[in-house]
């Protein structure tokens, strides 16, 4: 049919997939620091603006809760439970720090007897948190498998 040669068109295709470097302490380590900051960075963003309300929704907590659970997903996916470990300690950390007293007596996360609907956004952040992370790390370990 045609009288175009290509240059290794009858030679069979040969891949050799390299197999995956299982990663150093090192590399670990690295993922483990930067998954307690990842958390700790989310527990300070969540924690400022979980009594964010939008005509009268808790759109704050909402999006507090979404990006604790997203940011689990990421950690998990990244490398596994350990670095999802890493960023629900960083998490509750900074999550507990933030709740406490300030010098001047001010809290970022209310006590349950304060005023609702303020109250009930300071437990829902608190243990809805937990709860976010909690059902990351039961998510079936199929959904993070590399392919």
């Amino acid at each position: 049919m045609s009288d175009i040669e290509f240059p290794g068109a009858d030679e069979p295709e040969t891949v050799s997939p390299e197999p995956a470097r299982p990663a150093g302490a090192g590399r670990i380590a690295a993922r483990l620091i930067l998954a307690v900051a990842l958390g700790g960075t989310i527990a300070a963003l969540g924690t400022a603006t979980h009594r964010t309300l939008w005509h009268g929704l808790p759109i704050g907590l909402v999006l507090a809760l979404a990006l604790t659970a997203s940011s689990g997903v990421l950690a998990r996916a990244w490398a596994g439970l350990a670095t999802l470990a890493g960023a629900a300690v960083g998490w509750l950390v900074v999550a507990q720090v933030l709740a406490l007293p300030g010098q001047g007596g001010d809290v970022l996360v209310t006590n349950p007897n304060a005023a609702l609907p303020v109250a009930w956004a300071g437990i829902a952040w608190t243990y809805g948190g937990v709860v976010a992370l909690g059902v990351v790390a039961f998510l079936p370990r199929r959904w993070f498998a590399r392919r």
